[in-house]
């Protein structure tokens, strides 16, 4: 790589650094935005894993005026980190401006993609647009029947980003869920490392959401996985050692406050495995409603596998005690949206 090209890269992660210590700062100081928050542009994924429930073939894209007002109200409520998720993303015809939007509210712009989509000038485009960090999930070495997201597959696409990416990118593979190689998370976390990237490795569900204890082998490879993620940003944490022994967590989840999933029709919910609640239009969130549920005890947290939730609620995990949950009905999405109407 050139001089001038690393030196600008250099430059950016350190922009990028000094952004996200603010971030942490922030959120040590003050308990009244969210701190991150994931954002659905499609739902159609070009891909069908067996154990992911996030996804169908036939959705359309959202408007990018509906994204565009989705995120500035995300920037009203304060909030720090701001990740493109999906279905698969760069399937959004216009998902440069929604990362532009992002930035321009103030917020760290991240994306999670399978990276099939990704050729040179998709990620020159990313780089112009303002991308800061971008997470592929890699689930073996050869494709399977459980999932395409393979290392053989994506090992170009890897390269192409070592060349070109100068936002942050971090590979994550998985253990669990019906993965038939548990050795193939190591393969992948080195490669991750030999590129330049950083490693992380999570423990996944099967495709009915159901978590089992990780096997020997399977313990064996997280273990060595957590040793080769020392230079992550995201570090694995005793809620993943709990969730490979199959054991519950006791925590305080901050969804629907300091973490919030904003679904296709733009509605907030507390992640993408309890979606309709507390099923609000994001348009109408207000910092009431973020006070309410930093508040209350999610009856689900105990066996949460959901790690983004859990590395947010670190920063109050010391601070506030949690009620229990009034026993409500879930809104469902189209319930809210006939509401809306």
């Amino acid at each position: 790589m050139p001089v001038l090209s690393k030196l600008g890269r250099r430059m950016r992660t350190l922009v990028r650094d000094a952004r996200g210590l603010r971030a942490m700062a922030k959120a040590v100081v003050s308990t009244q935005h969210p701190l991150l928050a994931h954002i659905i542009p499609i739902r159609r994924c070009n891909l069908a894993c067996t154990y992911c429930n996030e996804f169908d073939d036939v959705s359309q894209p959202v408007p990018l005026d509906a994204m565009l007002r989705r995120i500035d109200k995300l920037g009203e409520l304060g909030t720090s980190v701001i990740t493109i998720s999906g279905g698969e993303p760069l399937l959004h015809p216009e998902l440069d401006d929604v990362i532009g939007r992002i930035r321009k509210n103030g917020a760290i712009a991240g994306m999670i993609t399978n990276g099939y989509l990704l050729v040179t000038e998709r990620i020159q485009r990313l780089n112009a647009a303002g991308l800061e960090w971008l997470q592929i999930s890699i689930d073996n070495v050869m494709p399977d029947e459980v999932s395409k997201k393979s290392l053989k597959v994506l090992d170009k696409k890897l390269q192409l980003l070592a060349e070109h990416a100068t936002f942050h990118v971090n590979i994550n593979s998985v253990v669990g869920g019906g993965v038939n190689n548990p050795q193939d998370a190591l393969t992948i976390g080195k490669r991750a490392i030999e590129l330049g990237f950083t490693s992380t490795v999570g423990v996944i569900h099967d495709g009915s959401g159901q978590l089992k204890p990780l096997g020997e082998d399977e313990k064996r490879v997280y273990g060595e996985m957590k040793a080769l993620g020392k230079r992550s940003f995201t570090r694995v944490n005793a809620f993943q050692d709990n969730i490979a022994l199959g054991q519950p967590n006791d925590w305080r989840c901050r969804a629907g406050s300091r973490y919030l999933y904003i679904c296709e029709d733009g509605l907030v919910h507390y992640c993408s495995q309890q979606r309709g609640y507390p099923g609000v239009p994001l348009v109408d969130y207000t910092k009431a409603d973020l006070r309410r549920e930093y508040m209350t005890e999610k009856s689900c947290a105990p066996q949460c596998t959901v790690s983004c939730v859990h590395q947010v609620s670190i920063f109050d995990r010391w601070r506030d005690p949690q009620m229990p949950a009034p026993v409500l009905a879930p809104v469902s999405s189209t319930d809210a949206l006939v509401q809306i109407k």
